[in-house]
């Protein structure tokens, strides 16, 4: 197991090292594409191989299952974009030459994502988050207009304070253990969860909140989302996809690694109640921006805040069937959200616009690509037969059965809303008749720019007609480990 989490982090050091070195474009490109491929072998069977929690390199990294299955969707998205990279990222001769710099900040990016899942120490755990920041500003910013210089410049501002507010939420909780293990100890994720019972409850409480909102604002849950739309909307859309489908999910993890340290000391129903709420208004942010949304790549990034409070609501339902609603949720969104910010990276090419309404007849622009963007908006609503269907269904069972009725029934009706304002876009797009003169077809097509987003779709149609028995086991536990009541 050491070998293959070693193998994991290593391989994407080729693109970085080798790359830069060599410096030749093609050769990014490809030992970027086989470093990702590397990753997705080494990390598909990993959370079904750990049968307990392990620790590695004395201590400071863990592997679970639930750490696992983060690594696998970020495996996943790292797959998809770095194949989409090749196809969208080529240009002229001038821009090829920046190329090397590109795949060793996208490898690099992948690998701060990666090793944050594993990561053992809770402060280690917040450099490794504040370390996805740090590399991916340079990708937001990485087309060098004046729009993605001030997103990069918004997103580096606005999460380094959200992520500073986690951080003295993590000296709080490590105060209040002192109280218990003395001055110095090392307080990994075990020995939170083992402490928390006898902290005092209000630092327990107030430690939990102020990681909330720092890892929040992570997350990009309202209403600390304010850089997510700039940042998602200006850098390269494989980039987008990486911000998205896998960024996301590693700050989540960290929210519902504290959420088990509260459970375990019975001071759960203030946390609980804080990551509904924030769930709800994540919802109703993202429902209100897309029914009035302009920007083809705004109206992606406002789903990623409304799918984001959907995992929120799943952790803060709880139970085992919330959580594994929201870790099916997690996957399918990574499946997912790639394939939407191809397709709008297309359109964007093809069109020389982000604007919506400049976007018209897009199955006459790409016959084939086109149907795949149209298949992947009907699944991000959550509508049948895709995978995320399956997952929102589920959460919403789980919280029928709980105590936050009122959050069920209000997120049902902003799932609806948001069904009918998402689809009415891209009736726009793809029923209106395109502006003269019209866009041709494309003749060849580019399968760099396709085949990624068939690989995104087919498991989320299969995901969406078949819960794999093994991953509901997988489920349990997890939901077990976390301190779910059956």
């Amino acid at each position: 197991m050491e070998s293959r989490i070693a193998i994991l982090l290593l391989a994407p050091l080729l693109p970085i090292v080798i790359g830069l070195a060599v410096r030749r474009p093609r050769a990014s490109e490809y030992l970027n594409l086989l470093a990702s491929l590397v990753v997705l072998v080494v990390a598909l069977p990993l959370p079904f191989a750990i049968d307990v929690p392990r620790e590695m390199l004395h201590g400071y990294l863990l592997l679970d299952p639930l750490g696992a299955w983060v690594v696998l969707c970020v495996a996943v998205v790292y797959l998809l974009s770095s194949i989409y990279a090749i196809g969208y990222m080529r240009h002229d001769e001038a821009g090829d030459r920046r190329l090397p710099a590109f795949y060793a900040l996208h490898a690099g990016f992948a690998l701060t994502m990666l090793f944050a899942p594993l990561v053992n120490s809770i402060g280690v755990y917040w450099i490794a988050i504040e370390l996805t920041t740090l590399v991916s500003t340079f990708l937001v910013g990485f087309e060098r207009s004046a729009e993605s210089m001030e997103a990069a410049w918004k997103y580096i501002i606005v999460v380094s304070a959200g992520i500073s507010l986690a951080l003295l939420g993590t000296t709080l909780l490590y105060w209040g253990g002192s109280f218990v293990l003395g001055e110095t100890y090392n307080l990994t994720w075990e020995s939170l969860v083992q402490v928390a019972p006898k902290m005092p409850p209000v630092l327990l409480k107030l430690g939990f909140l102020l990681t909330l909102i720092g890892y929040g604002t992570k997350v990009g849950l309202a209403p600390m989302h304010t850089w997510l739309p700039d940042a998602h909307s200006e850098g390269p859309a494989p980039v987008s996809a990486m911000l998205s489908g896998a960024l996301l999910n590693t700050a989540m993890l960290g929210i519902v690694r504290f959420l088990a340290a509260t459970d375990a000391a019975g001071q759960g129903a203030l946390p609980h109640t804080a990551l509904v709420v924030l769930g709800v208004l994540s919802l109703l942010v993202g429902a209100l921006f897309i029914v009035r949304q302009k920007q083809i790549k705004r109206l992606m990034a406002y789903s990623s805040i409304e799918h984001m409070g959907v995992l929120a609501l799943g952790f803060g339902f709880g139970g085992p069937l919330g959580i594994a609603g929201a870790l099916y949720h997690m996957l399918n969104h990574s499946l997912c959200k790639p394939l939407l910010f191809f397709g709008a990276g297309n359109a964007m090419h093809r069109y020389g616009s982000k604007r919506i309404r400049d976007i018209r007849g897009v199955l006459a622009a790409f016959p084939v690509s086109g149907w795949l963007w149209l298949c992947g908006a009907v699944a991000i609503t959550g509508a049948p037969p895709f995978g995320l269907f399956l997952s929102e269904f589920a959460i919403l069972r789980a919280g029928w059965a709980g105590p936050n009725l009122w959050a069920v029934i209000v997120m049902l009706v902003l799932l609806i809303v948001i069904f009918v304002a998402f689809l009415n876009h891209f009736r726009a797009m793809y029923l209106e008749s395109p502006p003269l003169p019209s866009v041709p077809a494309e003749a060849s097509g580019n399968a760099w720019r396709t085949w990624p987003m068939a690989l995104a779709l087919a498991p989320l149609l299969v995901l969406g007609v078949w819960w794999p028995s093994a991953w509901t086991v997988l489920y349990q536990h997890i939901a077990a480990a976390l301190g779910a009541m059956p």
